[in-house]
């Protein structure tokens, strides 16, 4: 038996969150009623439905993408075009969502998958797996400003630092920064960039835990195993 909110993500509906959020919705029927509940437990012999849909497991599938500006992390949007429009349609027939999220202008490493279980070990904050960013700044950073920003700042109602953050050997000198965080919160790296004074113009995401983005493109993907993509994240590799 499973839970129900990680039932729909197995069947690559949604993530489990957005998946609680659709069992909360009155949007989904175990044998034709409406359960409210995403921990109601089901097998594969029930019937779930998501808006009058039979939702059943499908072959899960892994995907590494270079994710480039000016796309949104989603799988469907009303103005912008989504990083699920740029895979083939033999990958976007799989059900695939983004793990964890790049705001609209941001690019670099984003993993696709419709294997729940699979999200949840990478982006709950119990499994410790660190995001690495480089981020160009409109005007220069000195040291002091350098240490303000290493000390965090008050957001969402409490206090967040980044892990680490230096400034890269990189021109524009002392604008490129590398910054590590752990959580991730929506817009983080902007939002403390705005508190110590400065502004992002561009955003790169270049690690998830070990694994690290060199060889691919903007825009360019790359289909794994679990087992490769797993190890990758947890022992280390590049894409």
């Amino acid at each position: 038996m499973v839970r129900l909110n990680a039932f729909l993500a197995e069947c690559g509906a949604a993530s489990r969150r957005k998946s609680e959020e659709f069992i909360l919705a009155g949007r989904v029927r175990v044998n034709g009623r409406i359960v409210l509940a995403p921990y109601f437990s089901v097998t594969e012999e029930d019937a779930v439905e998501l808006d009058g849909r039979r939702a059943a497991p499908c072959p899960k599938a892994y995907v590494v993408m270079n994710k480039p500006p000016g796309v949104v992390c989603a799988v469907s949007d009303r103005y912008d075009p989504v990083v699920v429009d740029l895979l083939p349609p033999e990958i976007r027939a799989a059900r695939v969502f983004p793990v964890g999220r790049l705001d609209r202008e941001s690019e670099g490493l984003l993993i696709l998958t419709n294997d729940g279980m699979f999200t949840q070990s990478v982006v709950h904050p119990s499994k410790g797996v660190v995001k690495e960013y480089e981020a160009l700044l409109n005007v220069e950073i000195n040291d002091r400003q350098l240490n303000r920003w290493s000390e965090g700042f008050e957001m969402e109602g409490r206090h967040v630092r980044p892990l680490a953050i230096v400034i890269m050997d990189r021109e524009p000198w002392a604008r490129w920064v590398r910054v590590v965080i752990g959580e991730g919160l929506k817009r983080e790296i902007r939002t403390m960039a705005n508190l110590a004074g400065f502004s992002v113009v561009t955003l790169i995401r270049r690690r998830i835990g070990g694994l690290i983005l060199e060889k691919l493109q903007r825009g360019q993907f790359a289909e794994l195993s679990f087992f490769d993509l797993y190890t990758k994240i947890f022992r280390g590799g590049s894409v």
